[in-house]
């Protein structure tokens, strides 16, 4: 553990560093000028993989082939740390936006990186009216034909278990009757748990279970009710 640290220290800290200053310019400025739907995505996508990869950290995914390259998805992983969005980003292999947490837009250059390229930034304390738009915004990109990934839980877990889930995807799901993809992720909590902070992370595999999609089932309070605890019980099902 100790020549972890060192290498985390100096080797990969310099390589992702300026990884991410590339990303995130690269977002920013190709979002602009070219063609957003693939600068939003790919260099993100590019960015998460090398992240992993260069802190030496295993990754196994299975599922994919539960996806249809046809379909828009409300795509909902459980939240066990920071790292769950390199692990998502860069090894589920679908293009997406995120629905993210407002703070990250203060975050220098990826958030003027993640603004650029479309992602949701959701205001909690914002009142009825923020919290309208930002529904408003995820229901134009879900329309539109691109999936979109929200962590049902809101935010990351303190203790490694699974929490309790917001309405916010499964109304959004109901409303345009699209269907959801349960997504389990596991070892996120061991890796770089939320009570650390930003810190040297802790070597353990990552894994990613991409579920079968749960169709919609009728529209309304009840059936948005079913599919969540439907949608809970899939991915609980998957934790280690």
């Amino acid at each position: 553990m100790f020549f972890y640290k060192l290498y985390q220290l100096f080797i990969a800290a310099p390589i992702l560093l300026v990884l991410t200053l590339l990303t995130s310019i690269a977002t920013t400025v190709g979002c602009t000028v070219g063609n957003a739907s693939w600068w939003s995505y790919y260099p993100g996508k590019w960015w998460s993989w090398a992240f992993l990869r260069v802190l030496l950290l295993p990754v196994h995914v299975e599922g994919r082939e539960h996806m249809d390259s046809r379909q828009s998805y409300v795509i909902i992983p459980n939240h066990q740390g920071a790292f769950d969005i390199f692990l998502v980003y860069g090894f589920i292999g679908r293009n997406f936006k995120w629905m993210l947490k407002k703070q990250l837009r203060n975050m220098p250059l990826v958030g003027r990186a993640c603004e650029a390229a479309g992602f949701i930034f959701v205001d909690q304390k914002g009142g009825p009216k923020a919290l309208k738009e930002t529904h408003d915004r995820a229901r134009a990109i879900l329309q539109g034909g691109t999936s979109l990934v929200v962590f049902p839980e809101g935010a990351r877990t303190f203790d490694g278990s699974l929490g309790r889930f917001k309405r916010g995807a499964f109304q959004l799901a109901d409303e345009l009757q699209l269907p959801l993809l349960p997504v389990t992720i596991n070892g996120s909590f061991q890796v770089l748990p939320r009570t650390r902070g930003f810190n040297f992370v802790d070597w353990h595999p990552l894994s990613m279970t991409i579920h079968h999609p749960i169709p919609p089932q009728g529209q309304g309070p009840e059936a948005e009710h079913a599919t969540m605890e439907q949608a809970r019980d899939i991915i609980a099902s998957a934790l280690k």
